[in-house]
């Protein structure tokens, strides 16, 4: 009698992946860490500057002295608006949910690694030797990570900013901006996703080497976040931030596999 397997197509083979992944990655302390920190820190800077306010620093050289910055209001904790200094170093410039993108990387490289780490990523390519597979799975499996984590924060940010009694006018931005800008660093993350996953099949179960090159490149990316994602963002940054999240997962995407099929997986 001859036995028949069931050929198993990309679809099956996708799902099959997607489901270990999820399961994975959602049973590990790592992903509610990432989470709780991500909601924790808005709660930390809204609270903290607003308690603060009028405080001073003395230049020690030329004795000027200069006020604190402070959030005045809770939606800088999102973002900036497009006609704030993209250059400028201040507080709510760089404490605000832009931030986020360089935790994703801990995220995403972490995860990756403790495949390699663990051994599950050298059996899953003796058992099944499409390395496609892998590549799509962890990208959409660590982009629901990063989006969660985007998402955490910002019910940190309104929970930070109703504790700190900041106000909530959102003054020449409207609703449909905010979304805008919400929908924008959602789909801005697929973009670094795709970095931080082709950093980390170049580390491997070396994760400080993935993290390491994660952050270099993610800095300089970091001024594209607040010029792709302002706080009075419309239609068109959703659509260029989607159009370009899509071109580098699929052109990232391509590269990490090139990686893992030209490289040891040791």
């Amino acid at each position: 009698m001859e036995m028949q397997f069931e050929k198993q197509d990309f679809g099956k083979r996708l799902k099959s992946m997607l489901k270990v992944d999820f399961r994975r990655m959602f049973t590990m302390p790592l992903v509610y860490i990432m989470l709780g920190v991500s909601f924790v820190m808005p709660i930390l800077f809204l609270v903290m500057t607003s308690m603060m306010p009028g405080t001073t620093v003395v230049d020690p050289t030329t004795g000027v002295e200069t006020a604190m910055e402070t959030f005045t209001n809770v939606w800088q904790a999102i973002a900036a608006t497009s006609d704030a200094d993209m250059m400028s170093m201040s507080l709510t410039g760089m404490c605000n949910m832009n931030m986020l993108y360089f935790l994703i990387a801990v995220l995403v490289c972490l995860f990756v690694s403790e495949d390699f780490r663990s051994g599950y990523a050298k059996n899953l390519f003796t058992v099944r030797s499409k390395k496609t597979d892998y590549v799509i799975s962890k990208s959409l499996v660590c982009f629901v990570g990063a989006a969660g984590m985007l998402f955490a924060f910002f019910i940190g940010a309104m929970l930070g900013g109703g504790i700190a009694g900041l106000p909530f006018d959102l003054g020449s931005v409207n609703a449909g901006n905010v979304i805008a800008c919400l929908l924008s660093k959602f789909f801005l993350a697929a973009v670094f996703v795709g970095i931080y996953l082709t950093m980390s099949v170049v580390g491997k179960q070396r994760a400080w080497i993935s993290i390491l090159g994660s952050f270099a490149v993610g800095m300089l990316m970091f001024m594209m976040i607040p010029m792709m994602t302002p706080l009075d963002a419309t239609f068109m940054h959703v659509i260029m931030t989607l159009a370009g999240g899509g071109l580098f997962a699929v052109g990232l995407g391509a590269v990490s596999n090139l990686i893992l099929n030209k490289t040891s997986l040791v």
